[in-house]
C-alpha cells in the first residue's frame, strides 16, 4: 500500500475528486494548507496599503491506495490538477506498512 500526498490549487479540488472517483478511489482526506515554492507568493493591496502574501492557500489530499492503483491515481491527479503554470503542486508517494479499520478490525488492503 502507498499513501499519495498531493498539494494542489484550491480551485482544482472538484476536478481531482471527480477524476479519482472515476477510477474507483472512494476515500480521501483533504486539508486546507498554506505554503510556497517556486510560486513565491504575491503582493496585494488592502485599504491603500500594499502587503506581501508569502504563503499561498493550497489543498492537501491524502489517499491510501493499493500498489496496483498507484499509477492510475497519480495519473488522474496530474491530468485533472494541471494548469501548466508555476504553482500547480506536487505529489509525494509514501509506503504504508498497514491499515486498520477501527469499526471492524480489518487490516491490510481490506481496511481500505
Amino acid at each position: 500500500m502507498k499513501r499519495v500526498e498531493a498539494i494542489i490549487r484550491p480551485h482544482k479540488i472538484d476536478d481531482v475528486r471527480e477524476a479519482l472517483l472515476a477510477i474507483g478511489i472512494k476515500g480521501m482526506t483533504i486539508s486546507e494548507v498554506k505554503g510556497f515554492g517556486r510560486q513565491k507568493g504575491h503582493t496585494e493591496v488592502y485599504r491603500g496599503a500594499e502587503y506581501r502574501v508569502d504563503f499561498l492557500p493550497k489543498i492537501k489530499l491524502e489517499i491510501i491506495v493499493t500498489d496496483s492503483q498507484i499509477d492510475a491515481t497519480v495519473s488522474a491527479i496530474v491530468k485533472s490538477a494541471k494548469t501548466g503554470h508555476v504553482g500547480d503542486g506536487k505529489i509525494f508517494i509514501i509506503p504504508v506498512d498497514d491499515a486498520i479499520r477501527v469499526r471492524t478490525d480489518e487490516a491490510g488492503e481490506g481496511a481500505l
